[in-house]
């Protein structure tokens, strides 16, 4: 007869054998939507990340390691102290293993020296600075969808290219307008052209005719939009109204999403020369994308909702081929499998953060050339990622040797 010690002892490892890195998960997984549903930045992402994030989730099949996959969502009001509040009590007291969407440059980077704090990751679909993998770069932050520095290559130059080659910035006055206006400037200076000034709006703007006038005033040939979503409206509505474009001027808006053109009509948009992420009609992936979201949410998706969907999908990949729900684990999953979805088939996460896929350059239809609801965009060109955003060894990010 066995002794008793050898028994437990037999008992013992049969319990570890059975532990598996799934069985060992305590808590479901659980994922935080930060956005904006009440402002400005609400059209581009608002409940439309959310519909792509419960997209995601279903696609993988609702749960991981044998329990349903979460999903919490909040608005940050753009409000950075809100932001952090928000996100805090989800870490600390919440069970969020990660927070996605992020509205604005300063809430994201907010909530990114918690994520440093609490060793979670975040990955940011809708904020645009190109800081957020530069300076300010973290281990447990991925940016997903575009970045200032990328459109301002590829719009910027463009535009230069085809003779704009003086302008006048109107920027929103906080860090995402700051660096769209940066980053566009020095590629307009490094392509032989003039930056003649600038004026900052505050964000959220009904009235933008003092500031109009000033880059009316200023006779430079491109007026840079550096600002997005409902002020990228507003300014070019009114700037119709003040007959600019008539009167010889260019807008250039750097930052800008189909739902922007979707709001304004293609009588007013038509003709703009824009960068995006991802665009419906592209190839046979995002036309079925964007028709299920459209079954879903009654509007195409922007980028920043097709960027969203793709991010949540590619956390769960990771954390399942990790086997674990721990950060650093499953980040180094993210940065080694390849972005391979209905946003981008040539994606890949990198040592700073910055997932880096094709860009597109296109122009907005005039209205006799769209065939139907949607149908907006001419595609100019493909722009690598290699050529669309900025070199790793040139962002200053302390994590790059």
């Amino acid at each position: 007869m066995k002794s008793i010690a050898a028994l437990m002892s037999a008992a013992a490892l049969l319990s570890a054998a059975l532990i598996t890195p799934a069985s060992a998960q305590q808590t479901p997984l659980k994922i935080g939507v930060l956005s904006d549903f009440s402002s400005v930045y609400s059209d581009i992402g608002g409940q439309g990340n959310v519909e792509a994030t419960r997209m995601a989730i279903e696609d993988f099949g609702g749960q991981m390691f044998g329990k349903p996959i979460d999903m919490v969502s909040a608005d940050v009001l753009n409000k950075p102290d809100v932001a952090s509040t928000i996100a805090r009590k989800w870490w600390e007291t919440e069970g969020v293993d990660m927070i996605i969407d992020l509205p604005t440059s300063a809430t994201a980077l907010a909530v990114m020296e918690l994520s440093k704090q609490y060793e979670k990751i975040m990955i940011v679909t809708d904020a645009a600075s190109s800081d957020i993998t530069g300076k300010s770069c973290s281990p447990y932050t991925a940016h997903w969808t575009y970045d200032t520095y990328a459109n301002a290559h590829t719009v910027g130059s463009a535009i230069v290219k085809n003779g704009g080659d003086t302008w006048f910035f109107l920027t929103a006055d906080y860090v995402f307008g700051h660096s769209v206006e940066r980053d566009t400037g020095d590629v307009v200076k490094t392509a032989g052209g003039k930056v003649l000034g600038s004026v900052k709006h505050p964000l959220n703007t009904a009235d933008f005719s003092s500031f109009l006038l000033q880059a009316q005033a200023s006779k430079a040939k491109i007026i840079g939009l550096a600002n997005g979503g409902g002020d990228t409206i507003n300014a070019i509505k009114q700037a119709g109204e003040f007959g600019i474009v008539a009167g010889g001027q260019n807008l250039a808006a750097i930052v800008m999403f189909i739902s922007d053109v979707h709001s304004l009509g293609l009588k007013l948009a038509q003709g703009l020369i824009i960068t995006e992420a991802y665009y419906w009609d592209l190839n046979d992936k995002t036309r079925a994308f964007g028709k299920r979201f459209l079954e879903r949410v009654k509007r195409m998706p922007t980028m920043n909702q097709a960027a969203t969907y793709s991010a949540t999908l590619h956390y769960l990949k990771a954390v399942q081929a990790a086997g674990t729900k721990d950060t650093k684990t499953v980040m180094a999953k993210m940065r080694e499998l390849p972005v391979r979805d209905a946003f981008t088939d040539n994606g890949v996460l990198r040592e700073d953060g910055r997932m880096v896929h094709s860009m597109y350059l296109f122009q907005v239809k005039k209205p006799e050339e769209s065939k139907g609801p949607w149908d907006y965009y001419k595609l100019l060109a493909e722009v690598p990622a290699d050529q669309a955003f900025r070199p790793l060894k040139d962002g200053g990010c302390p994590l790059v040797k």
